[in-house]
This record gives C-alpha cells, structure tokens and sequence, in this order.
C-alpha cells in the first residue's frame, strides 16, 4: 500500500514538471505583448516621408502573431495633439492591423513628441485603451529627429515602467540624444537610416521587438556598468506566493551571492551597486503555495566600467582660437563621440558647441575673442547612453602688438622712387 503512494505521489510530481514545461516551451514560440507605434504625424515631415514610413510600418506588423492573447497593437500620432488612430484592442489580426496602418492620414501640426509620449503612457497601462496587465511593453518611435518639447523626462518613465523603447530616425536626428532616451544597448535599439532604406532594417527590428515580448523568460535589459534590469511574466499574486531572485557573480571572491525576495505581484527588479565587465547568473525563484513552478535562469554581463575625460589640455591659444586636447581617448567600441561646449566665463556671449567623433582626442575651436576667458566642457557620450564630463579654464591670448620706434632712432622708411 505504501509502495502504490509513494508511487502515485512520484507520478503526480512527473507529471505536474512535464506539464509545466510543456506550458513553457509552448508558451516560448508565442510571444504576447502591447506593442505602441509613436509615428511623427507633423507638419516637418513630408508626404512622402509619411507614405515611406506608413509603408514600413505596415512591413513590420505583416508577419506578427496578433491575437487576443498574442500581440497586439496600437497606433498614435505625433502633431500638435496626440491622436490615436487604433486602440490596441480594435484589431486582432494581423492584416486587419496592416490595413489600419496602411489607410492612416498625416495629421499635420508642431512636432510636440514629449507630449505624445506622455500620452502614450497612459496608453500602454490604460485598459479602456485595450492595453493587458502583465504583459510586456514595447515602444517603437519613428522621427524625422526632431521635437518641439522635451522628450528626456517622458521616456525615461516610461523606461521606468518597463517599456522597452526602439527609435528609428530618418537621419536628421541628433545621436547623442536619441541614444540617451533608447532603451539600453543603444546599438539595438536605435536604428538610423534613410527613409528610403526602412525597408533594409526591418527584418532585424522585427526580430528585436519579437524578443522583446517573449513573457515567459526571465529577462535582462537596460544593462549597465553598475546595474541591469530584469523582467519576468507575472506567474504569481499577492496571495499565492513570492519570488527569491539569486544573483552569483563568475568571480566570488570579488562579490559575495546576494538574494532578493519580492512580493508575488512583481514584474521586475533592478541590481545595482555591481562590478563593471562581469558575468552574473541570475535565478528567479517563483515560491507557491498553490502549484509547482520550475526556477528561471539568465545570464547577463555588465559593461566595462565608463572611464570619461580624466585631463583637458589647452594650447596653441591665438586671439581667435585654442585647441582643446582632451585623455584618455576612447575608441567607439564604448563610445558615441564627444560633444566640446565652450563659453565665456564673464559678460555673457553666445556658446559654442562642437562633435568629436570617438576615437579622436583633441579639435580646435574657431571664431573666438581676443584677451577672454573660456569655460570648457568636454563631454563623452557612450553607448549605454550616459555621459562623463569635464571642465576647465582657458583663455585666448590678447590681439597683435606693434612695436613702438625706440627713441633717437630714426622709423624705417621706404626708398623714394
């Protein structure tokens, strides 16, 4: 009799861990998420561009899993107000969407971007705008570049909130802070190109927004020297349960394993105080009390530590113009560029900016005031998207002296003819 329980039992258990990995591999082919296109409606891009972009649009939605309980998508305009052209649960196929997308109208207008994305906000949790609770967030924002108001605060909220945020610009945007406001590597998630070449990146932003919606991994982004971000779908409630995240670094004499519990309705969590260039394993816990649920694992590797201009070197100063040298020089595999702003330290007068592409170290600077003292920042944008700088003094040297003819000696004088 004993014998037949503790049979039944082990069966039980088989069962219930090869139905729980049925569930996760079925569930890994299908991503599910709330996918928001943020198109710049306004008066500064033209009707072509417009079309081109609708197009684009359009090619990367053809070949989406939408569903009630796949993807699903929404469309907002950016002008002088926000507009929404399709709820996300106005649609639930994928031509449907298309077809949606492919019939909407330039609304025209100021290119009021911050304000669209803080409606886009609203949008993405709203549930009166069909959005899903516990699914993954994914924001694509096509720009001319170009914005009327802020766009910095807004999106890093909704960052914040876990939205994963992929901006592609037609090419007249600034890179250093289109880079800022992506999502994190900015190397996957922002994309420049011509407008009559969207069609070449999206296989690959395609795949990217994809990855993106998987809920069922646990997952990290936003990936920095110092910290990273991790999801997860929601498996559990308040009620039936808790999570106990482990994080083991490769290297433990260095840093010591740390754990986390965290209530049963949370979605993410961010490490912080880690060693740059280093592998963590990460393992999700979920701990119920209603059913088994197996542990999630990642893997994730923080990035090299972002070492800014540590020296500023000023010389060959003219009245006009100085050169400004700056160490260390860092190469693009970790860097964007530099950005140099230089400005008077008294009575005012306008600054001047200028971009150092990565890899060089010095520039000089034109169309300056005899005699003045400059304040100089050297700024290096990397690819995570955050900057270092640093300061200091210099001063252009003073206009053209003439030599005054020295006493009981006659001024040179030219021969007459």
């Amino acid at each position: 009799m004993l014998f037949w329980t503790a049979f039944s039992l082990a069966l039980s258990l088989h069962l219930a861990l090869a139905r729980s990995g049925i569930e996760h591999s079925a569930a890994a082919s299908a991503p599910q998420g709330d996918l928001l296109f943020l198109l710049d409606s306004s008066a500064s891009v033209s009707h072509y561009e417009f079309s081109r972009v609708r197009e684009f649009v359009g090619q990367l939605v053809s070949t989406m899993p939408f569903g009630p309980g796949a993807v699903r998508a929404s469309l907002v305009h950016v002008g002088s107000r926000p507009h929404t052209e399709f709820t996300f649960d106005q649609y639930s196929s994928g031509q449907a969407v298309e077809d949606a997308i492919r019939a909407a109208s330039q609304r025209m207008g100021d290119t009021n971007t911050g304000l669209a994305l803080a409606y886009a906000k609203e949008q993405l949790f709203a549930e009166v705008a069909g959005a899903r609770l516990g699914v993954p967030k994914v924001l694509v924002w096509v720009t001319d570049g170009g914005s009327s108001d802020p766009v910095g605060p807004p999106m890093q909220e909704l960052k914040d909130l876990g939205v994963t945020v992929f901006i592609v610009s037609t090419g007249r945007g600034n890179l250093l802070e289109l880079s800022a406001v992506a999502s994190a590597p900015a190397e996957k998630h922002l994309h420049f190109v011509d407008v009559d070449d969207l069609h070449i990146i999206a296989p690959e932003l395609r795949d990217s927004i994809i990855d993106a919606m998987q809920p069922q991994h646990l997952r990290a982004s936003e990936v920095l020297p110092s910290s990273f971000r991790l999801s997860w779908p929601p498996l559990l409630t308040v009620d039936s349960g808790y999570y106990v995240l482990e994080l083991v670094p490769s290297d433990k004499l260095v840093a010591a394993t740390r754990r986390q519990q965290l209530p049963g309705n949370a979605t993410s969590w961010i490490w912080t105080d880690l060693n740059p260039d280093t592998d963590y394993e990460v393992t999700l816990l979920p701990e119920s009390n209603e059913r088994l649920l197996r542990p999630q694992h990642v893997r994730v590797r923080t990035l090299q530590e972002e070492a800014g201009p540590e020296r500023i070197i000023i010389s060959h100063t003219r009245p006009r113009s100085l050169r400004v040298s700056w160490a260390p020089a860092l190469g693009p595999d970790s860097t964007l560029g530099y950005h140099i702003l230089l400005g008077p330290l008294r009575g005012g007068g306008s600054l001047q900016r200028l971009e150092v592409p990565a890899g060089c170290n010095s520039t000089t600077v034109q169309g300056l005031t005899p005699g003045t003292a400059y304040l100089v920042t050297v700024t290096a944008a990397f690819r995570s998207g955050r900057e270092r700088a640093l300061s200091a003094k210099a001063c252009t040297a003073s206009g053209q002296r003439t030599r005054a003819p020295q006493a009981g000696r006659p001024e040179a004088r030219p021969p007459e003819p």
